[in-house]
């Protein structure tokens, strides 16, 4: 699949702001299945220092400072991107999930290099606690000799079919055990709710940022700018690599989800985030376009990052 994506940040502020440091974690990944080209980075007012770097997950980020009187800040950044299928899972992945509990566990000196690196995303971190509720939760699609993905398909399909997506419910704040309390949230939360059933069972999880194609109502045009940032969630399966789900579709991810960045959880890959003086309270407005494009279409922009 081809597509142009266009996401564009406005912040708004009451007051001026005299200095602003700020990361962003808006420039997509390249990946084995997933490339991206023509990406220009748009920011106002122009920033005096601008420089991109590499994460600890390997995520692209853009450090960038404003040392200017300022009342807005707008980050705008469009890319080509071209994604194609994922590996399929084959006979490395058809254990079950004690065996891939027991192989986590397993003596590091005699585990190989990507296991270890997985063993990261079997802890609780900032917005993910292991907790005897979750791995309750989670028992009812790991049942005893199960084959590891076929219990974590059904954890996702039973998230998908048994909670109830509420933008006014949750916030960024609200723990999880009152999402699973409640079986309301939003797509991070269902992502975050995922990986924290399957760290609570003793498997490793990532949490993965980015965004999907939707489709308008039929008969109805696509309104420019009404797509939005996605989450979802991949699990480690040994010997064979990372398998991603999304709870808020019920679906494993295809052609039509680009990837940002992932990392342990929402923290580690907030889009926007900084420290400022001044400024007073803000706004904040976010539009996305995820369009597909036709082959041998070329965009309208220039490679600047």
């Amino acid at each position: 699949m081809r597509y142009l994506l266009r996401h564009t940040t406005h912040y708004q502020y009451s007051g001026a702001v005299t200095l602003s440091h700020n990361e962003a974690r808006i420039l997509p990944r390249v990946l084995p299945w997933q490339d991206c080209s023509n990406t220009q980075l748009v920011i106002t007012p122009i920033p005096d220092r601008m420089r991109e770097r590499t994460d600890f997950f390997g995520n692209r980020v853009v450090y960038f400072s404003i040392e200017s009187l300022h009342e807005s800040l707008d980050v705008s950044v469009t890319s080509e991107i071209v994604t194609r299928p994922r590996a399929s899972a084959d006979i490395f992945s058809n254990i079950s999930w004690e065996q891939a509990v027991d192989e986590l566990r397993y003596d590091p000196r005699q585990t190989n290099r990507d296991t270890l690196d997985a063993r990261l995303y079997a802890l609780s971190s900032p917005f993910i606690f292991q907790s005897p509720g979750l791995a309750d939760y989670a028992r009812g699609s790991f049942t005893p000799g199960r084959n590891l993905v076929d219990a974590v398909l059904d954890l996702n399909q039973r998230i998908f079919s048994e909670f109830t997506y509420d933008p006014e419910f949750t916030t960024l704040a609200t723990p999880l055990h009152d999402v699973l309390a409640s079986k309301r949230g939003v797509c991070q939360d269902f992502a975050h709710l995922g990986i924290g059933c399957l760290r609570s069972m003793g498997l490793s999880a990532r949490y993965v940022s980015g965004y999907m194609e939707t489709l308008p109502p039929p008969g109805q045009q696509k309104l420019l700018g009404a797509d939005a940032t996605h989450a979802w969630l991949a699990v480690f399966v040994p010997g064979w690599g990372w398998l991603e789900l999304d709870p808020t579709n019920g679906c494993v991810p295809d052609e039509r989800y680009i990837i940002l960045g992932w990392g342990r959880d929402f923290a580690d890959v907030t889009p926007l985030k900084g420290v400022m003086t001044g400024g007073g309270d803000h706004t904040l407005s976010v539009a996305v376009d995820v369009l597909p494009q036709q082959e041998g279409t070329q965009g309208q922009v220039r490679d600047l990052v």
